[in-house]
């Protein structure tokens, strides 16, 4: 089975990258130039996005090469000179880098990266750098939902099974820990990032036993210290009257139970019932997890009403982004060394020419507003929030590990003013302003080429 490595990644792109590149190659065409990353328009219902994958894009840059067995695939296409292939095989990335932190909240038309290199350099990495950014971008910000919506409720990444592939089961674990997913059921995600893992039991597993209380005495014999019992796989509140009688067997042993989980059915009904039956037995302590394509409306409906549970867990909707299930991440040429600022000016596709920083405002410990300004720019009483990650094709800001990234985005959020915490469509947007000089050099440019 083909997986994407260190050794092939080169080739996880587009084709036209690459013609491109050769045809940039063939004439000459490799001085200094500045990609922005960014994302023209929010969802309709996404009021701000979560910075996501930028650690990911930049060990991509460290380790981009072309080996030989991808130079022999290119030279079999045919499209493809000898000359090119030489300077392919001695491929590195050697440009500069600014990005936003991941964690950090990023809003439409801000740059979640700036690349400046070599044009064909920074041209290739388009397709994977888009690939990677934008994917986690948006799984964090579907994340960020459930987390508001949760409140002080913890939520569960239960996701893997109905994520895109593989790689998304993975970014979208990390994702979502970062904007405050609790623990994840992905165990290679564990692995790799170092997230907590949690997980119960399936249908499957009670139905394996001769009976549904057969099955509840196993595994919480088997796992005393972690046992949640999933109670709905015949009827619900019978399966929690079973949880009572194997809580109260393991008590003597100075034991206790967990919790219980319900998968499927009327939620605010049976979350009420369980929550009698456990309390009147005297286990107020045990908690009530529920799943069962959840996403932020329906939890913070539950919690609206009042609905006893004490934690969530969340998959499809928010593995997939469900109501908004990709994000619009563009990456346009900005700025050359030869001819300076770059705008397209396609109908409902003009971009902001020049190097860029962005600064952000702040009043009564609130996010105010952002400006956009050209990268020199003196912009007072600001924040610029773009930090420099790589110079020269090397990180000159070193991996942090996802748990700063995760107090970044919680910071964040207690700056984000209430009006764009709202689930729902705004009333306003966030204000991303663009300073006197970058709308003067907008303005000049768009003139020149019309």
């Amino acid at each position: 089975m083909p997986w994407v490595t260190d050794s092939n990644a080169a080739l996880l792109t587009d084709l036209y990258e690459l013609t491109m590149a050769a045809s940039y190659h063939r004439h000459g065409m490799n001085g200094q130039a500045t990609f922005d990353l960014f994302v023209r328009d929010l969802p309709r219902r996404r009021n701000f996005m979560v910075a996501a994958g930028l650690d990911q894009a930049l060990d991509y840059l460290l380790s981009l090469r072309f080996d030989d067995e991808s130079l022999d695939y290119l030279a079999s296409l045919g499209f493809f000179s000898d000359d090119f292939l030489g300077y392919l095989a001695g491929f590195r990335f050697s440009g500069d880098v600014w990005a936003i932190p991941e964690g950090d909240l990023v809003f439409e038309t801000e740059p979640l990266i700036s690349v400046t290199a070599p044009l064909i350099e920074a041209q290739v990495v388009e397709t994977f750098l888009l690939n990677c950014l934008t994917f986690q971008t948006m799984i964090a910000s579907k994340a960020a939902r459930v987390k508001l919506a949760s409140g002080e409720r913890t939520f569960l990444d239960f996701s893997l099974r109905r994520d895109h592939g593989a790689d998304a089961g993975l970014k979208a674990a990390r994702a979502a820990y970062i904007a405050g997913a609790a623990a994840t059921s992905n165990v290679l995600a564990g692995k790799e990032f170092g997230i907590p893992v949690s997980g119960t039991m399936a249908h499957s597993y009670v139905m394996a036993f001769d009976t549904e209380i057969e099955a509840f005495r196993a595994y919480v014999s088997d796992f005393p210290e972690r046992a949640i019992l999933l109670i709905d796989t015949f009827d619900v509140e019978q399966g929690a009257r079973r949880a009572v009688q194997v809580a109260e067997e393991i008590a003597i042993e100075g034991l206790k139970l967990n919790g219980v989980r319900i998968d499927s059915g009327d939620f605010d009904a049976l979350s009420r019932s369980v929550r009698k039956i456990l309390d009147d037995a005297g286990l107020h302590d045990v908690k009530i997890v529920l799943s069962g394509d959840l996403d932020e409306y329906r939890i913070k409906q539950l919690l609206d009403d009042q609905v006893p549970v004490d934690s969530f867990g969340v998959g499809t909707q928010m593995g997939t982004s469900a109501d908004s299930p990709y994000l619009g991440g563009v990456y346009k040429l900005v700025w050359d060394a030869e001819t300076g600022p770059k705008v397209k000016l396609s109908t409902g596709k003009v971009t902001l020419p020049g190097r860029k920083q962005v600064h952000r405002f702040m009043r009564d410990g609130k996010y105010e507003r952002d400006v956009m300004s050209l990268n020199k720019e003196e912009v007072d009483e600001s924040t610029p929030i773009l930090q420099k990650f790589m110079m020269q094709g090397e990180r000159i800001i070193g991996p942090e590990g996802l748990d700063a990234k995760r107090d970044r985005f919680l910071e964040s959020m207690t700056r984000l003013p209430d009006y764009a915490k709202v689930l729902g469509e705004p009333e306003k947007r966030y204000p991303v302003e663009l300073s006197p000089d970058l709308e003067s050099l907008a303005a000049r440019a768009r003139a020149t080429h019309r």
